[in-house]
C-alpha cells in the first residue's frame, strides 16, 4: 500500500516580481516499509521535495495524499499534528538545545504532545537504548561526539514512534566512519518496519536504502531499486 502518493506536484518560490519554479510536475508513490534516497545536483528540488513530504512547506499545485488523506486540504493545525505524530525528522545540523540534556532534548516532542511525566520517561528511555546512548542520557551536546549528537536527534525523532523517518544529509557532518554507524542504524530501523525517506548527495550512503529516485530540474529522471 501506498503510504505517500506525489501526483504532479508544483512549488514555485517568490521573490519580489520573480518566480522560481522548483518542482515541475513531481510523481512519486513510497510504499510502506520503503527506505528511499533522494538525490540531485543542487538546485534539483529535492530538498523543497523531501520537506513537503515532511509537511514542513507546502506546495502550489497538485496532489499529496498521506495515509489516504489529501495534505492539500490539510489546516495548519491538522499539519502540525501530522508532524508531531506521524512524521520524525532528522536533520545535518542536530538541530539540538544545546542547554539540555541529551534526555531532555529527546523529550521535547512528548512535551509538545502533552505526554504525561511518567509515559514520557519510559519513552525517552526507550528511545536512548534503541540509539545505544541510554548511558549519555545526562550529558549535554557539548559532551558528546558529533555521531552521538546525531543518535541523540535520532531519538528525538523517533520518541513519538511515528511511521515515517525524514531525514535531510543526515551524515553531511559526521566523518565517513560514523556516517556508516548511522546508516546500518537507519537499515535497522527499516528493517523494524519504519518507513525512510533520506537525500543525500552521496552515492555511497544512498546505497544504503533500498530505492534512489533521482531528480534534475524539479522532474523525477530515474526511480530504481538498489541492487
Amino acid at each position: 500500500m501506498s503510504i505517500i502518493r506525489l501526483n504532479n506536484l508544483h512549488k514555485s518560490y517568490v521573490t519580489g516580481e520573480l518566480s522560481l519554479p522548483v518542482l515541475k510536475g513531481v510523481n512519486l508513490y513510497i510504499q510502506e516499509g520503503e527506505f528511499v534516497s533522494i538525490m540531485g545536483s543542487s538546485g534539483s528540488g529535492k530538498t523543497t521535495l523531501l520537506n513537503i513530504i515532511g509537511c514542513l512547506d507546502v506546495f502550489d499545485k497538485g496532489e499529496y495524499s498521506l495515509h489516504g488523506s489529501n495534505i492539500h486540504k490539510a489546516s495548519a493545525d491538522d499539519l502540525a499534528k501530522v508532524r508531531l505524530n506521524n512524521i520524525g525528522f532528522v536533520f545535518q545540523q542536530f538541530n539540538l538545545i544545546p542547554r539540555f540534556t541529551a534526555a531532555r532534548n529527546t523529550e521535547l516532542p512528548l512535551i509538545y504532545k502533552g505526554t504525561s511525566h511518567k509515559s514520557r520517561q519510559e519513552k525517552v528511555q526507550a528511545a536512548l537504548e534503541r540509539v545505544g546512548l541510554s548511558d549519555r542520557a545526562q550529558h549535554t551536546p557539548t559532551q558528546l561526539s558529533g555521531g552521538q549528537q546525531q543518535r541523540i536527534a535520532i531519538a528525538r525523532a523517533l520518541v513519538n514512534q511515528p511511521d515515517i523517518l525524514v531525514a535531510d544529509e543526515p551524515t553531511g557532518s559526521l566523518d565517513t566512519q560514523t556516517g556508516v554507524e548511522i546508516m546500518q542504524l537507519f537499515q535497522s530501523l527499516n528493517k523494524e518496519g519504519m518507513t525512510i525517506i533520506m537525500v543525500t548527495h552521496e552515492e555511497e550512503i544512498a546505497a544504503y536504502s533500498k530505492r534512489i529516485v533521482r531528480l534534475r530540474d524539479g522532474l523525477v529522471v530515474s526511480d530504481e531499486g538498489v541492487v
